[in-house]
């Protein structure tokens, strides 16, 4: 897809800036009048050396729903980038914590505090080792299934967040999960991903709305579409 050819760029050895994670972005000193709806957060690492691993794919997630709908350029808040728009009619802060994934539950607990929003105004989107690679399923609450990035969420904001879970699949052994999660994505991958993330940022607009199940039939039978 070419929306998303930025996805090939990151496989370069020689990467600048990430897209989405602008160095140059501003500080926001203020959110002026926004006032938004929803929260939405990625999980990820913030940083090239991260950009094409799979546990980045929340991060890419939030970038693809900001490119498709016209979100305003990053800026500097909360310990990491925020975009403000809107999808349909709802007003979203999208966030992305340039904190580390270990400790990312602190800067979206002070972007809920900022806006006095509760943890059932926060979307977040991670990648899933117990789904299959590019399948996407939605949740209400839950564990951490080992994730740091959803173990600190939950520390800073409780569990009752609703998750958006990217499938990568298992390794297979225990020993090959640390490898695996913070492995980049294949070039032979890269089709799928794209088709993956364009389909949530295709189809967001029915999470805006709360209707979860629209969502998750909506996004596979892209999916189905694409791989025809």
């Amino acid at each position: 897809m070419a929306l998303f050819s930025w996805l090939g760029t990151l496989l370069g050895a020689r990467r600048a800036e990430v897209p989405g994670q602008p160095a140059s972005a501003p500080e926001a000193e203020n959110m002026g009048e926004f006032a938004p709806v929803q929260i939405w957060v990625g999980l990820g690492n913030p940083g090239a050396s991260y950009a094409m691993q799979r546990h980045n794919v929340g991060f890419m997630a939030i970038d693809a729903i900001a490119e498709t709908h016209g979100f305003d350029p990053p800026k500097k808040a909360f310990s990491g980038w925020t975009q403000q728009g809107r999808i349909g009619t709802t007003r979203i802060l999208l966030l992305k914590p340039a904190t580390f994934m270990n400790d990312s539950g602190r800067a979206i607990r002070a972007a809920m505090d900022y806006f006095k929003k509760d943890v059932g105004d926060v979307t977040v989107f991670h990648d899933e080792l117990d789904l299959a690679p590019f399948k996407v399923k939605v949740k209400l609450g839950g564990g951490t299934a080992g994730h740091n990035g959803l173990r600190s969420t939950e520390a800073h904001i409780g569990n009752a967040f609703r998750r958006v879970r990217i499938g990568i699949g298992h390794p297979g052994h225990k020993d090959k999960v640390t490898k695996h999660v913070l492995g980049n994505y294949a070039k032979a991958e890269l089709d799928p991903l794209a088709d993956t993330l364009g389909a949530i940022a295709a189809e967001a607009e029915w999470l805006a709305k709360g209707n979860e199940a629209r969502f998750m039939s909506d996004v596979a039978l892209r999916l189905r579409q694409d791989s025809e």
